[in-house]
């Protein structure tokens, strides 16, 4: 009797739950870009979430309260948070400043802020600060967390329908077969996906900033700093960024939008 290889009804079964997880999300709109897509959680749950890491962040953290550094940070959040407006209804902004070397900063579902020291080199001026965390506050605002949620779990329902579909094929080929499922998933969805969020988030970054008044431009020079900083960065499909160059050349073709906004702004002239 020939031996079967594959069993559709996992795979069957697979997609029906999967379909049952996405139809079932909830729905969301990008206040900025109009982007739609599906979210695991709901913006409580979010923000609940959001504000226990950031009380375990830094509770593990040295934070700076006081000085010039703090100062322009608070500044930024607070033209920032102004300039998004309605965009994170719901939202109650918090800052810290962190001291660690690392190159980063970060905000978390419900406004919760924190900006690393060691971002402050390469930002070198309140403008490209502006850019960063405008960009972090727009992961937040477009609930991208909730959306990679999501497609996590939907990759890993139909990833579990394939296994048990290949439970008559022989071990080693059946390993072969998912792992190169797995890979197909990891570097054809997800990275895809995270780098869309990026873009996405670069985008409202530098529209917000504009709209806080600071020259949008210096999103650019930030990006071309942290290119020529060096160091040894993945090719673009095996990153869950895009690159330096693909997001300067990004940033420059949506300046148009973003000068225009600046224009408008309150906080241009002094900010000139």
């Amino acid at each position: 009797m020939r031996r079967r290889h594959l069993t559709l009804f996992p795979i069957v079964i697979a997609l029906v739950i999967a379909a049952y997880q996405y139809f079932g999300a909830e729905k969301t709109v990008n206040p900025e870009t109009g982007r739609k897509a599906r979210v695991a959680l709901s913006t409580d749950q979010e923000a609940a979430l959001g504000l226990q890491s950031y009380r375990e962040v830094l509770s593990q953290s040295e934070t700076i309260t006081t000085g010039p550094d703090y100062a322009m940070v608070e500044r930024v959040a607070r033209r920032l948070a102004a300039a998004v407006g309605n965009d994170a209804q719901g939202f109650q902004w918090q800052v810290a400043l962190i001291r660690n070397d690392q190159a980063n900063a970060f905000c978390l579902p419900g406004g919760k802020i924190a900006v690393y020291t060691g971002i402050l080199p390469y930002t070198q001026n309140e403008a490209a600060l502006a850019a960063v965390m405008g960009h972090e506050m727009g992961h937040a605002i477009a609930r991208h967390g909730s959306q990679r949620m999501l497609q996590t779990s939907l990759t890993q329902t139909l990833l579990a329908g394939a296994q048990y579909s290949f439970t008559d094929m022989d071990t080693r080929q059946r390993m072969m077969v998912m792992a190169a499922l797995g890979v197909g998933a990891q570097y054809g969805v997800l990275l895809p996906f995270s780098r869309e969020h990026e873009t996405e988030a670069d985008e409202m970054g530098l529209i917000y900033m504009a709209r806080a008044g600071y020259d949008p431009h210096e999103a650019v020079r930030f990006w071309e700093r942290m290119n020529s900083a060096g160091g040894s960065q993945p090719p673009q499909f095996l990153s869950t960024h895009p690159a330096h160059a693909t997001r300067i050349r990004d940033l420059e073709a949506l300046m148009p939008k973003a000068e225009a906004e600046y224009a408008k702004s309150s906080h241009a002239e002094s900010s000139r």
